[in-house]
Parts: structure tokens; sequence; C-alpha cells
């Protein structure tokens, strides 16, 4: 069998989010939500991660991960419009100091889909002066944080207002698609700000968001399917790293999942999700290892700049499917490598089972399982496989 070999210097790791694994986030639109019933589930404790942080590097250091992506609270950092916390900073900062005693590269996220209480009552990301807003503790972390090489603005954009401003299932509930353009195009006025932001306070800083992307590909080959596939690539894939092209260091890649279009006059709302559904996650989600191939392609062909996948993952309470998608999809990634492009790393998703968002704790994508009764913390079989990954830098 073929050994691949990943590039010298390739950053292996795990992502986790704050609100996630944190646990008691309680400054926050979704912490507000979750009370108000709006959230079927409660967060609560999570992992207690702002407490067992260590215990949890120790878990990355052991699997021999080089690097690790989590994010910062936003609502715990600047709890009061314009008031900074430095007991938080410090707090962030002996987590950064934890990561770097183990050998880990952090990879600090900055916003990642919770806001502060403040900033959803003046209008969340509908707000004018949202991006400002975001700059200012942009510039404040960099500030504080100069450790930091490697930051990640915003996780999953498009995301984000699709199921706050369309779908309505995550704050603040909302069905209006103009809220939803206007919250998207503020995000890239964000991104932008807070890249100068953080670049100004140090030019060395490596800087990019973590852009959730989907390969669409056309049933059977059709015409009016290949047209469908053009529009939803462009406005799904393309339309935010377009507009902020200019302004990142690194095109920061989230991969789940592809989408076959099969557009049909006599069924327009069936469009999507054509897919054959062959192998599928506990989210329903078709395994589709090819389409991170695509994705990263594409990213690197259409801007060339340095690829980092930063979430890639499964929902596998059982632990059945995890290794083969795990393998499965870093030989598609591989091939890309091969075929010229510049990928710098993967990052699984998750370290952790944590809170999945509106599912709660229902879908567990941790290649380390959590009871989150008692707070044990249990490698699952796929976290030896991804460890000698780790140490052979490939497979």
């Amino acid at each position: 069998m073929q050994e691949l070999r990943f590039p010298k210097g390739f950053y292996w790791g795990c992502a986790t989010a704050a609100h996630q694994v944190e646990g008691e986030n309680r400054n926050n639109d979704w912490w507000q939500a979750e009370q108000a019933g709006k959230i079927p589930h409660k967060s609560g404790k999570a992992c207690d991660s702002y407490n067992r942080y260590e215990e949890d590097f120790d878990l990355a250091k052991n699997m021999a991960n080089n690097a690790h992506r989590f994010s910062i609270e936003w609502s715990r950092i600047e709890p009061r419009e314009g008031k900074f916390s430095e007991e938080e900073i410090a707090h962030y900062k002996k987590v950064i100091t934890a990561l770097r005693e183990r050998g880990l590269e952090p990879f600090v996220t900055l916003h990642h889909f919770t806001n502060p209480v403040w900033f959803a009552d003046y209008g969340g990301w509908e707000n004018s002066k949202a991006p400002a807003y975001f700059a200012r503790y942009a510039s404040y972390m960099a500030k504080k944080l100069p450790e930091v090489k490697y930051w990640i603005t915003i996780n999953e954009p498009m995301v984000m207002a699709t199921k706050g401003w369309t779908e309505g299932t995550w704050p603040p509930f909302k069905k209006n698609w103009n809220g939803a353009f206007k919250v998207a195009h503020n995000l890239t006025k964000a991104h932008n700000a807070a890249y100068r932001a953080l670049k100004k306070n140090n030019d060395d800083l490596r800087v990019g968001v973590a852009k959730n992307n989907i390969y669409f590909d056309a049933y059977k080959n059709g015409l009016l399917s290949k047209l469908g596939v053009i529009f939803f690539d462009y406005a799904w894939n393309r339309w935010f790293l377009n507009r902020i092209k200019n302004n990142q260091d690194f095109v920061g890649i989230n991969y789940y999942f592809h989408n076959t279009i099969r557009a049909r006059f006599s069924a327009p709302s069936k469009w999507m999700n054509y897919n054959g559904n062959k192998r599928v996650s506990n989210f329903g989600w078709e395994i589709y290892p090819e389409g991170i191939y695509h994705v990263t392609k594409q990213a690197w062909e259409k801007y060339k700049k340095p690829v980092f996948i930063f979430e890639n993952g499964i929902a596998d309470a059982k632990d059945r499917q995890r290794a083969e998608f795990i393998k499965d999809h870093l030989k598609w990634l591989y091939k890309a490598i091969e075929e010229g492009a510049d990928v710098r790393g993967y990052f699984h998703w998750s370290l952790l089972d944590n809170f999945e968002w509106a599912e709660g704790f229902t879908m567990k994508f941790g290649l380390v399982e959590m009871d989150f009764e008692t707070l044990e913390r249990k490698p699952r079989n796929s976290y030896y496989l991804y460890k000698e990954i780790c140490e052979k830098n490939g497979l």
C-alpha cells in the first residue's frame, strides 16, 4: 500500500469552539435563547473546558497534535460595550501558554457564532456599526495576545446568516432574506476591518476566515442542473471569499458534505440535496470524501493563498465510521496537494463531544467521548487512528 506523506511542517490538530466546550457562557445571545426555551437544549457546563482546558490539551498532545484551534468568547472579553475584562484576558493567556507548553500552535478564532448580549441588543450583525465593534474587539485581542500568530476572524459566516436570518432556527430567529443579505454583507466588512486592525498591530500575523464550503455537482450532468451548480457555488462558496480576497493571508475551509443539484421547473423547492446518501452520518449528512479535494483545489486555484482545513468531521456516536471517514478524506486532500494545492494543515472536528448548537448534546463529533454527567473524557478508537496519522505525518 502506498504511503502518503504530507508536507514537512504540516499542522495536525483538532478544533473546538468556546460556547460548545467551555460551559457557563452566560452573557451571550445563545445562552439567553437557551434559557428562554427558544433552543431545545441548554449548554450548561458543556465540557467544562473553561476549567479543564489543560486536561483537554493533554489529550491533544498525547494524540501527537502539533496545533489546536479554539475560539475566544467575545462576551467574556467585552461583557459590556466598550468595557474589556482583564481577568478574562489573563485566562486566555493561560490557555495559550498551556498550548505552547505542549508544543501546540494556537489557531485562535475571534467569532464562532455567539454574540455578547449588548451586541445582540444593538441589532447584532444587522447594525451598520457591527463591523466597527468587531474590529475594535479584534484590535484589542491582538494587542493583548501578541503571542498568537494565526487568527481566524469569523467562523462560517454564511451558515450564521442562513441559520439566523432565513431558516430562523438560530438567534435571532428571523426569516428575512433582506436581513440575511445585510448580515452577510456586514460580515464581509467586519472581516476586512478586523484584518486591518490585526495586521496594523503586527504585520507578521497570519489572518483569515473559516469558511464552510460545499462541493456542488449536477444530477446526471443535466444542463439546467449545471447552471444551478454555477449559481449555488458562487452564492455559497465564492461570494464571501471574493469580497475578502485582498484581506486574507490564508483560506480556511470547513468541509462536511457535498450537494447534488437536480434542477426541475416542476419542483423548484426540491433542487437541493439530491444525493445518493449511500452512507450517512448520525446527522443524516452523506459521507462524500471526494468533496474535500474539490473545495480545496478551488480555494487554492481561485485565491492562490495557503489553504487550511479548519473543520472536517462526522457525527458518529458509536465510532463505527469515523476512522474510515478520516482516512478517506485525507487521501483526497493529499491528492489536491499532489496536484499543487498549498495546504498547510488539517484540523479534525472535534477533539471532544460537545454542545452541537440546536442539536444540543445529541450529535457526537468527538475523537474523545464525553460523559456530560461526570465530565469524564474517554478516547475513542478513532482517536488512536488519528494519533498514528499525526505521528507519521500521513497515512
